[in-house]
């Protein structure tokens, strides 16, 4: 059963990792798995069947989530803009109060909320500066498609780093979706390469600054993770007519609903049982 849980948070997960907006990492956060993905990877070859034992269902379900859903976000982002970035919007926003608490969980203090500040601002001016820094790249070579690994992995490992801002920054985004999309080896097996050592390395960093400075390094990645949210909706998601603007706050409702109660479903379900259990 723990396994079967575990791979199925595992493809929640994956879903993030192809979402505009919709951090992977941060998900790996609110469903409990991020501490102990760290660890397990940065100490992996220190026990390595107990690690294993971890990574696989997670991993395992990542791979499902990322192959089956990567065309489905393609098409939705390609035929129904409008509606998809305002329901992506709402799931990270719902994953606002749950990450939240998680920075709060160890010795938060009120100096820390400069941290966050600081940090949102950092982020912020980084995408808007470097949105268009790099060409977009369609014809990658070895080491694009490495580095195109290693930028996975990264906000993969970090939480608040949005996969698909990174990569759209760095011109990557569009060959990573249609790259998996399309199941192309060419791109995806150096790319594997480069996630692998970008894991392990930045696993082993954050597993470090989360043992000594636990509530200052979830501060800063709270930071930034709030600070693309804002850079989620574009030029086609002007709302033009009062219907358009009713919808959008639709999706945004039902998105914070859906992400905030699989954010921690056990307690929500004991609380609904409650709830009806009243009432009856």
């Amino acid at each position: 059963m723990n396994f079967l849980l575990t791979f199925l948070k595992g493809i929640v997960v994956g879903v993030g990792g192809v979402a505009p907006g919709l951090s992977g990492s941060v998900l790996l956060v609110i469903l409990g798995l991020y501490e102990k993905m760290i660890h397990a990877i940065g100490t992996l070859f220190k026990n390595f069947k107990k690690n294993m034992l971890l990574l696989l269902p997670v991993i395992g379900g990542m791979v499902v989530g990322v192959l089956a859903f990567s065309k489905l976000v393609d098409f939705l982002l390609e035929q129904f803009e409008f509606y998809t970035r305002f329901a992506f919007l709402g799931l990270v926003i719902g994953t606002v109060p749950l990450f939240y608490r998680e920075v709060r969980k160890n010795g938060f203090r009120r100096r820390y909320y400069f941290v966050i500040v600081a940090a949102a601002a950092a982020g912020t001016a980084l995408f808007l500066f470097n949105k268009n820094l790099f060409p977009v790249i369609t014809d990658p070579n070895l080491w694009q498609s490495m580095v195109l690994g290693v930028a996975v992995a990264g906000s993969s490992i970090i939480p608040g780093v949005d996969s698909a801002a990174i990569l759209s920054t760095l011109g990557l985004y569009e060959l990573w979706v249609s790259s998996l999309a399309n199941f192309d080896l060419q791109v995806l097996i150096p790319a594997a390469v480069g996630v692998a050592v970008g894991a392990l390395a930045l696993s082993a960093l954050m597993n470090l600054l989360i043992k000594k400075a636990y509530t200052a390094t979830f501060s800063v990645i709270f930071g930034l993770f709030l600070s693309i949210i804002p850079g989620m909706l574009n030029e086609n998601c002007a709302i033009n007519t009062v219907g358009q603007g009713v919808v959008a706050a639709t999706l945004i409702i039902v998105g914070f609903c859906i992400s905030f109660y699989l954010g921690d479903i056990k307690k929500n379900n004991e609380r609904l049982k409650k709830l009806f259990a009243k009432r009856t």
